[in-house]
């Protein structure tokens, strides 16, 4: 449990860093939409889902999709992507490089 939410991951710390992503500000955990969990990234929702993933549509970016794991704020898409890799909630950064695999979790422009 991450802040109350339950997160499915690999090697998995209290901030939703993960085996895969462990960097000081890996610190975001994703609501999967093909199956509404939360997972630190893509590569644990491939080890441990067993279904291939599915992003999140134009249409769908008011839905809450990113959990900050330093204090299980949860964000919308749209707050997520506008957010600057900064939680709005708390101020903790996110990791700015997530921006290069947006294209895995949500419907891009």
């Amino acid at each position: 449990m991450v802040h109350g939410t339950e997160v499915f991951g690999v090697d998995m710390d209290e901030c939703t860093r993960c085996g895969h992503y462990h960097g000081p500000l890996d610190i975001i955990a994703l609501r999967f939409r093909c199956c509404e969990r939360w997972y630190p990234c893509i590569d644990c929702h491939r080890e441990l889902a067993g279904h291939p993933a599915e992003v999140w549509s134009l249409a769908e970016r008011d839905e809450q999709a990113v959990l900050c794991g330093a204090c299980g704020q949860r964000l919308t898409v749209r707050e997520y992507l506008n957010c600057d890799s900064v939680c709005p909630s708390c101020a903790a950064s996110f990791n700015p490089g997530c921006a290069l695999h947006y294209h895995l979790y949500f419907e891009m422009d």
